[in-house]
C-alpha cells in the first residue's frame, strides 16, 4: 500500500477544519482521509504554519517551494514522488493511489447479472 503524505498551506489547525467559516472542500477532504485511513491506508499531513520543518526537511516538498512558492500548495506526494499539487485530490484518487476499491464489499463480490434475464446468478426469474 502507498503512503500518502499532505503538505497544507499555512491554516489555522492542523485540518483546516476550525473556525467560523469552514471550507467545505476541506470538511469533505478530511472525511476522505479518513476513510483511507480506515482502509489502512498510512497518511501523514502536514500544516506549513505549524510544521514548517517537515517542508524544509524534504528534499521534494522543499524544491516544489522554491519553484511554486506556497501558493501552489497544497501538495501531495504518493511513495515520495509528487501526485498533485494546488488542489485536493477526490476520493477515487486517493483510492488509486492507495490501490483501493471504491466499491463496498458486498458489491465486490455479489455475483455477475446475467445479461439475458438481468438477474442476479444466472437465475432465469427474478
Amino acid at each position: 500500500m502507498n503512503a500518502i503524505q499532505i503538505f497544507d498551506p499555512a491554516m489555522c489547525c492542523n485540518t483546516g477544519v476550525c473556525g467560523v467559516d469552514v471550507d467545505q472542500q476541506l470538511v469533505s477532504f478530511s472525511a476522505d482521509l479518513e476513510w483511507a485511513k480506515a482502509q489502512g491506508v498510512e497518511v501523514e499531513r502536514y500544516n506549513l504554519a505549524q510544521q514548517p520543518m517537515a517542508f524544509a526537511e524534504n528534499a521534494v516538498v522543499k524544491a516544489f517551494l522554491e519553484r511554486s512558492g506556497a501558493e501552489g500548495l497544497p501538495l501531495i506526494l504518493v511513495k515520495g514522488e509528487i501526485a498533485l499539487t494546488g488542489r485536493y485530490p477526490q476520493r477515487a484518487e486517493i483510492a488509486r493511489w492507495a490501490g483501493l476499491s471504491l466499491l463496498p464489499v458486498n458489491l465486490a463480490v455479489s455475483p455477475a447479472v446475467s445479461p439475458d434475464t438481468g438477474c442476479y446468478g444466472g437465475k432465469k426469474s427474478c
